[in-house]
């Protein structure tokens, strides 16, 4: 895999948020390397029933969906969650192939460095978050980093707990 370093090209503010949040998905990505189909839908914490290396990723992808398209651009929400099952997204992944979602997380991932690309840092989300505020694209950068880093950490436990794997 070709993953992308953590030292950002450029020191500019959009490159060096951009750089860390790619960091942070080719992180997912490799924490996932060679697990197995039965080991990816493998749930080991009981305290967390969903908590699986499938489940992380399937919200992973559907987090930064609702972040740059229902809170950033606006759009209607589309996601899978419902009120009665608000974490479907990570129940209904241990049904897709750990390679698949992968794919569409990539995919994914790429349409929003485009966005990122196409729109100013100090560009306020057309919908508020939980405390009435529009947030800036800047913000919404810097909360995917975050998100995705601790996630990684979970994928980091789980795999070591799956098959001992350990790394970066």
């Amino acid at each position: 895999m070709n993953r992308t370093e953590d030292t950002p090209p450029a020191w500019d503010e959009r490159t060096q948020l951009t750089t860390f949040l790619d960091y942070a998905r080719d992180t997912v990505r490799a924490k996932c390397e060679g697990v197995s189909a039965e080991h990816a839908r493998t749930a080991l914490l009981p305290g967390s029933p969903l908590m699986t290396l499938s489940g992380v990723v399937s919200h992973l992808r559907w987090v930064e969906y609702h972040w740059f398209q229902v809170t950033f651009l606006g759009e209607d929400d589309q996601g899978p969650w419902t009120e009665e099952d608000p974490d479907r997204e990570m129940r209904i992944a241990v049904d897709v192939p750990l390679p698949r979602l992968l794919d569409e997380y990539a995919e994914q991932s790429a349409r929003y460095r485009e966005l990122v690309a196409e729109h100013s840092l100090d560009e306020r989300a057309r919908r508020t978050v939980r405390d009435g505020l529009h947030v800036d694209l800047r913000w919404i950068l810097l909360h995917l980093t975050e998100e995705t880093a601790r996630h990684n950490g979970h994928l980091d436990i789980l795999r070591e707990l799956l098959d001992g794997t350990t790394g970066d």
